[in-house]
């Protein structure tokens, strides 16, 4: 589907889309990918897309929390006879009579009969003799059975993200596969004659590409699988293949979007599918494209200096892949509310970025244009002007969302 198309190069942008409506957009037009199936190993930070019940009790039959004796509770204190030992998977083949101990371990099946375990150190033995010089009541030391789990408990419900520990109770239970939502996978590419790889050094007039590594841990913190990272020239053909080419449920673009000649990317989407988004009422990030291709690929333009394609991966790219991957909507930043070190001025209509420093309580805005990286690095985290505000002044309290 072909849409209107406005070429803003060397022209402008016209009236710019509110933030708001750029997020019910993606919220409307974004649905959670389909499941697969996966087993132990690739369980861990995946969101589940079933509901898992406990098919067995855990522990499934009654065993030592200590290493000691197993005795009757009615003998302690006092001396009671060894007969034998329980040890991990090797239980004591018959039932304990009063006065009659059997050593076990950590672990290990509690004996018929036995109604306590006592710790060896509150023990004193003489060959077969054992002494016990406490109390120990009915049940003492004794893991029951289903104490851990219990046959039949809910445990996870679709959309719970499985941590490690989630993954070792899921062993535990005798689950080896379980169903979750596909990882997004998410294609790179950073478009610009003037880019080098990572990892060499700036050179003449050249500078090396930054975006690509950045926006690749991105993608991976939000749950996303970086498919593919590509750095391609300002070429409107070369654009076009990569875009047309590239196997992923989301295409990251980086730079090219905005008013230059060079900018040829909106216009190449707009040829390809539905450009629905060009120029967003926002600061940094203003030049910010969202479109679909045919086939339901999500492709999103997103400006090339660094820190306004984080500002922009933030708003809009992390929550996509988020809903994507099946988890929620909402930013993943811990949060905390401190007062304005200074006056905040902005522009109605327009929501602003500020990466901003926590010092003394109070939220400093750091300096730096938006092709500064170093001022997202000595941030602590951002707070967003709301659209509707032109000043916060000093004292204000806001929210800063932490990066992580």
């Amino acid at each position: 589907m072909t849409t209107p198309f406005r070429d803003v190069r060397m022209t402008g942008f016209g009236p710019r889309i509110p933030v708001a409506d750029v997020l019910t957009l993606l919220h409307q037009r974004v649905q959670p990918l389909p499941t697969e199936s996966v087993t132990l190993d690739q369980m861990s930070n995946r969101i589940l897309a079933e509901r898992v019940l406990a098919p067995v009790n855990v522990p499934a039959f009654a065993k030592s929390a200590m290493d000691g004796f197993a005795v009757h509770s009615a003998d302690c204190p006092g001396t009671v006879h060894i007969i034998g030992e329980s040890l991990p998977a090797q239980p004591f083949p018959r039932r304990i009579a009063p006065g009659e101990a059997v050593r076990i371990m950590t672990g290990a099946p509690i004996p018929a009969g036995a109604e306590g375990v006592v710790p060896v150190e509150q023990t004193e033995r003489s060959g077969d003799q054992l002494t016990v010089r406490v109390p120990i009541p009915i049940g003492k030391h004794i893991i029951r059975v289903g104490e851990d789990v219990t046959q039949g408990t809910a445990l996870f419900s679709p959309g719970w993200r499985l941590r490690p520990q989630d993954v070792g109770i899921l062993a535990a239970i005798g689950v080896g596969t379980t169903t979750v939502i596909r990882r997004p996978r998410v294609a790179v590419l950073v478009t610009g004659n003037e880019l080098l790889p990572p990892g060499e050094k700036p050179e003449g007039f050249h500078i090396v590409d930054s975006n690509s590594v950045m926006l690749a841990a991105l993608i991976t913190r939000d749950g996303g699988r970086p498919a593919t990272i590509q750095r391609i020239p300002d070429q409107p053909e070369t654009i076009r293949t990569a875009l047309a080419q590239a196997e992923a449920d989301l295409i990251l673009v980086s730079g090219g979007t905005s008013v230059g000649t060079e900018d040829h990317a909106p216009r190449v989407l707009a040829e390809l599918g539905e450009l629905a988004v060009h120029g967003i009422a926002m600061r940094p990030a203003a030049p910010t494209g969202i479109g679909f291709l045919p086939d339901g690929r999500i492709v999103m333009l997103l400006p090339g200096n660094p820190v306004s394609c984080l500002c922009a991966y933030d708003l809009f790219a992390g929550r996509v892949i988020r809903r994507l991957g099946g988890q929620s909507w909402e930013w993943p930043f811990r949060s905390q509310v401190v007062p304005l070190a200074s006056d905040v001025r902005s522009v109605v209509g327009r929501v602003d970025y500020l990466r901003v420093k926590v010092e003394s309580g109070q939220a400093a805005v750091t300096a730096g244009g938006p092709s500064s990286l170093s001022s997202a690095v000595s941030a602590d985290g951002f707070v967003l002007v709301d659209a509707h505000q032109e000043l916060l002044p000093a004292g204000e309290m806001v929210t800063v969302y932490l990066y992580a």
